[in-house]
This record gives structure tokens, sequence and C-alpha cells, in this order.
């Protein structure tokens, strides 16, 4: 992915490359991980480094696949329903297969948004009537809110005396 900050042209450009640097940063917080360290758990949640990945890569599939482009689950490329599954990675899954896991499906969802203007509305059961526009933003949010949480993940292992004072 290609990440340079875009902050003048069209609105459609500018929101694709904020969420495009938003999935980069999620990447960015489990680069130089062993897949040992992007498994550790150190919440009481299912949250760890590379479960924040497999999350996005089905959050991608949720929204995108099955909402915007229609997709029964058998014709995703992976996980896509909403529930705590989506942080569920295989013991075989290393970090390595679940970050290109997350780049495909999310070029998938790149495909399927440009079909779309982004004005172009549906109907949500949870949500109510989105649009496109709506679709990208709440991407942008999530992403941005779990690099926070690999952020804090990352820091909590480069960090071993905190650690130790909260034992």
């Amino acid at each position: 992915m290609s990440t340079h900050g875009i902050t003048n042209g069209t609105e459609r450009a500018i929101i694709e490359n904020m969420l495009d640097r938003n999935r980069e940063a999620l990447i960015e917080t489990t680069r130089g991980l062993s897949d040992a360290d992007a498994r550790r758990r150190l919440v009481a949640s299912l949250t760890t480094p590379i479960s924040l990945i497999k999350h996005a890569a089905a959050a991608e599939r949720i929204w995108f696949q099955r909402f915007w482009a229609g997709l029964d689950e058998s014709e995703c490329d992976g996980y896509s329903r909403r529930d705590e599954r989506t942080f569920a990675v295989a013991d075989d899954e290393s970090l390595t297969d679940v970050i290109a896991e997350f780049e495909r499906a999310s070029e998938r969802s790149r495909v399927i948004a440009s079909g779309f203007d982004l004005d172009a509305t549906k109907d949500n059961p949870r949500e109510g009537t989105v649009s496109m526009r709506w679709t990208l933003l709440a991407m942008i949010q999530e992403f941005a809110r779990h690099a926070g949480h690999g952020d804090i993940l990352r820091e909590q292992f480069s960090t071993p005396s905190l650690l130790q004072q909260s034992s």
C-alpha cells in the first residue's frame, strides 16, 4: 500500500487515502513482531496484535463484500460474520499470513467501493440507511481505533518494567 498523505483534492481521494493510511497504521503496529509476540495476550479480551489484523480483514469483508456487494457468506474470501470470531486466529496462521489476508480483503474493498458513489445508500439493520461515504468514514474510525490498541500492546511488549509492576 502506498500511503502518501493527500491533504488536498477531491473528497473521495482524501477519504480513500485516509482509510489506506489507517489500514497501513494498523499493519505497522505489528511490523517486526515475532509470531509468538503477535499472539501474546496482555488484556482479558481476545485482543492481540495478530487478532486486530484478523478482525480488520473480517470488517472489510462484512462491510464491503457482504453489505455493499451483497455477497453470500460462502462467496467471501474469509470469515464475515459480526461476532467475536472475527478475532480468532488459527494456530497455523502466521502474522505474515494474516497481514496478507487483510491486504487482500482491503484491495477487494477498494474495488467494490469504487463501484459506488459516495452518496449511494443502502439500508443496514443495525445502523439504518448508510452511505458509502459513511462506510468509508466508519472504517477509518475502526482502523484508527484498532491501530491505537495495537500501539498500546506494542508499548507493553517493549516496556517490561511496566508489565512487572502490574503483576
